[in-house]
């Protein structure tokens, strides 16, 4: 198994290129099963969940086509099964969003209950509630959620989220794109990945509106035909880049981003002493050397702070002056990569929800565990201000979501290798 060896101590200086976003890649490539012809989906991350979700839809019988930029060109006219295997969802929790477009395309689907990462419950009964108000039949037996449309057309219906979720609604959103009548989600996410789904859609033929609010008006059509799209920066990559270069003192830009949908995140790393510059298309962040200095964050849906930053946040607090708090709302276990930090010397009081964290000048190496995408970068954040060499072991987590993650540190400065197990 593939680890991460890191030694500690250098200021990340440079620039780097921000892949585009996996989460809004998956969602976007589920809805390619709602095209009438060839969609060409661009700027796609090169991590294993997008070849998982390729390898999904090719087994389902698309013909799928990839370039060498990691662009897809996607053809569903040859589809001969709707079924999402075992073998393949249980690595990945996005593949439930090929459960709209199946029912909303062919009327049917079968897609195993998903696996992914352990970070608390993401029950997957909002999905099944919203396509059963859409007018679908649904079981869930033998591991699987079995479902159909029994008149061969899902019916537009008014669906309200108790939760706010990402996935819920954009499986609603998808489904209700080809549904006879009018869809109105109340509160709907409003994450730009959701927005960028939206965009995509309506480029399909869909008729859209609301993106980005809470509550969405989906028109159904009769077709939605191929169109070329090229999914948005990731957010939560530009994030992490930025939190790695204020925790080491240094110089960071990050080009090909987009600094509109990272508010929360910028504002808090201002707080922390960050002297940030952007333009259209990217983020420069200077720390001149100095430490940050401690900041509270509390993760909460789009607008509000980001959980999928929450972690780096800590890591930034554990080595900056002062202390300040974490507040998780989102997920009830997202704190499993504090006790990892604590190994290496961090100062972390965690009651229930919150963690309290109270800086130091340095951390200690010492060989820590992966347990999440997200934890997995924080650890490897925490690395580059340890004394000596830090082993970071089960970095698939990190292949999950950050391309060629070491590469980028290494344009940066960083001395972080690879070591094959």
């Amino acid at each position: 198994m593939d680890k991460l060896r890191i030694e500690g101590g250098n200021r990340l200086n440079g620039e780097i290129r921000i892949s585009g976003a996996k989460n809004s890649a998956l969602p976007i490539l589920s809805a390619t099963l709602l095209a009438d012809g060839v969609m060409r989906v661009g700027n796609l991350p090169h991590l294993h969940d997008i070849t998982t979700m390729l390898e999904l839809l090719g087994c389902m019988g698309v013909e799928v086509a990839i370039d060498e930029d990691m662009s897809v060109e996607t053809d569903c006219a040859n589809i001969k099964s709707c079924v999402a295997p075992y073998d393949l969802v249980r690595t990945m929790r996005a593949s439930i969003l090929v459960l709209g477009p199946l029912l909303a395309r062919y009327g049917e689907a079968e897609v195993s209950l998903p696996g992914g990462c352990a970070i608390g419950s993401r029950p997957v009964d909002l999905h099944i509630r919203g396509m059963e108000a859409l007018g679908a039949e649904v079981d869930v037996e033998d591991g699987y959620i079995k479902a159909r449309v029994p008149g061969g057309r899902l019916t537009g219906a008014n669906i309200f989220f108790d939760t706010v979720t990402v996935t819920g609604t954009e499986n609603v959103m998808m489904a209700a794109a080809l549904a006879k009548g009018t869809t109105t989600i109340e509160n709907a996410a409003r994450e730009p990945e959701v927005v960028d789904l939206a965009n995509c859609l309506n480029a399909m033929g869909a008729k859209i509106s609301g993106a980005g609010s809470d509550t969405m008006v989906i028109e159904g059509v009769e077709k939605l035909y191929g169109c070329s799209f090229d999914v948005l920066p990731d957010r939560i990559e530009t994030g992490t880049y930025l939190v790695a270069a204020a925790v080491t003192g240094g110089r960071v830009k990050t080009k090909d981003t987009d600094p509109v949908i990272m508010e929360a995140v910028l504002h808090k790393l201002e707080e922390a002493g960050a002297d940030i510059t952007i333009g259209d298309n990217w983020i420069e962040l200077d720390m001149h050397g100095k430490r940050p200095k401690a900041v509270n964050v509390k993760t909460a849906p789009h607008p509000a702070f980001p959980t999928d930053m929450q972690a780096q946040f800590m890591v930034l607090n554990a080595l900056a002056e002062g202390t300040g708090t974490v507040i998780e709302t989102v997920f009830e276990n997202r704190f499993m990569h504090a006790q990892e930090l604590v190994r290496m010397g961090a100062d972390i009081a965690v009651e229930g929800n919150t963690a309290i964290v109270t800086g130091k000048e340095k951390l200690q190496a010492a060989p820590v565990m992966a347990t999440d995408l997200r934890a997995s970068a924080s650890l490897v954040i925490a690395a580059l201000m340890a004394e000596g060499a830090t082993d970071v072991n089960r970095i698939y987590h990190i292949d999950r979501g950050y391309e060629c993650i070491e590469e980028k540190f290494q344009q940066l400065g960083a001395n972080i290798r690879r070591i094959s197990g």
